[in-house]
């Protein structure tokens, strides 16, 4: 019977990413009313991907999605992190994450290789129900920001923090800046001059998604902080001791971000 109700919501899951993907690319499989188009960035979709076999890679999410739902319903949650790999990565640094926010009974919501819309089918799917954080650290982004402009990845991330604020009306929400990323090879192999052109073109939208969300600061509920320069060397570059792979921090990167949002972070759940 739960083998049987597993496939059913993997099939509910399909049907729906079946009637979205087609959004994400620009062109609809099916017809959506008038009333419900907006950009493809912050259409609601669980991360399924047309392109590789949904038991392969998509039930992975679906997994973390049960197991967010139940980190809901095991107890309270004061401090949550809603995110994508660079969120999902604390894990790389346990130490860090328990100095600093053991005391406030954190989760951590991310996921890796979410986009906007990824989260906000999380949000929509249950994962907010049932808990009453003091603060929510969001960041999204830097998975959209080669296959869409900053315009949609910013009306994306304000969706978020307005569907956070519905459903959480007492939780304080800390938008942090996309952080900065470098030239890569996935792979690890050789960085090329078209790695380093789609490394500008990235940076260009997340620094204009950036400037965007600092508007939503209203100095109370919603916070924006960008703490993107403190991965930065002298020469403007991200050091590979910061960030190995130019866009996941290393346990160095982790203690950076730790120490640059921790004063903010901490008023916030004072207040």
């Amino acid at each position: 019977m739960m083998a049987a109700a597993f496939h059913k919501r993997l099939l509910l899951a399909a049907a729906l990413a079946g009637a979205l993907t087609g959004a994400l690319a620009g062109t609809p499989a099916l017809p959506l009313p008038a009333a419900a188009q907006a950009p493809a960035a912050a259409q609601p979709k669980p991360k399924l991907s047309a392109s590789e076999a949904f038991e392969k890679q998509d039930s992975t999410f679906l997994q973390l999605h049960a197991r967010f739902l139940a980190r809901a319903k095991s107890g309270p949650v004061g401090l949550l992190f809603l995110g994508d790999s660079i969120t999902a990565g604390w894990q790389r640094a346990p130490h860090i994450w328990e100095a600093y926010y053991g005391k406030y009974q954190p989760a951590n919501f991310g996921i890796g290789g979410a986009r906007t819309q990824n989260l906000i089918w999380q949000i929509e799917h249950g994962e907010l129900e049932g808990i009453a954080p003091k603060v929510t650290v969001l960041m999204m982004g830097t998975n959209n920001s080669l296959d869409y402009n900053a315009e949609e990845i910013a009306a994306a991330d304000r969706k978020i923090v307005a569907m956070v604020r519905a459903r959480l009306p007492e939780t304080k929400i800390l938008v942090l800046g996309i952080f900065p990323r470098g030239p890569r090879d996935p792979k690890g192999g050789p960085i090329t001059p078209a790695a380093v052109e789609e490394a500008a073109k990235r940076m260009a939208t997340i620094d204009a998604v950036n400037r965007d969300l600092a508007a939503l600061d209203d100095g109370k509920m919603v916070r924006f902080l960008d703490i993107g320069a403190v991965f930065l060397g002298q020469d403007g570059r991200i050091p590979k001791s910061i960030m190995p792979d130019q866009l996941h921090p290393g346990a160095a990167g982790y203690q950076l971000w730790a120490d640059a949002m921790q004063p903010l972070l901490d008023s916030m759940m004072k207040q």
